[in-house]
């Protein structure tokens, strides 16, 4: 996987970021308007690491992302693994 590349995107770390935060909100029975203060926020996201079953869901979101669906397997495509730099 030309994960490099991946991380340089800025609609990969949003995913990233979305996906820890909505698990962590189902698993707590929150809504985003619970979250009002930067503190609630950072105990939300520790409780996700010390939970396994969190750790676990983030790692199959975190597997979404990356992988590419239109290849088999887990790799990308001869041509995607040669990108240096996002197209537009």
């Amino acid at each position: 996987m030309n994960i490099k590349l991946r991380l340089k995107n800025p609609v990969v770390w949003a995913q990233i970021f979305l996906s820890c935060l909505t698990v962590a909100l189902t698993y707590n029975s929150l809504q985003p308007t619970d979250l009002t203060t930067w503190q609630s926020l950072f105990t939300l996201l520790k409780g996700i690491v010390t939970n396994p079953y969190l750790l676990f869901t983030l790692v199959l979101n975190a597997w979404s992302i990356f992988n590419d669906p239109t290849t088999k397997g887990l790799k990308d495509s001869k041509r995607a693994l040669e990108y240096e730099k996002l197209s537009e």
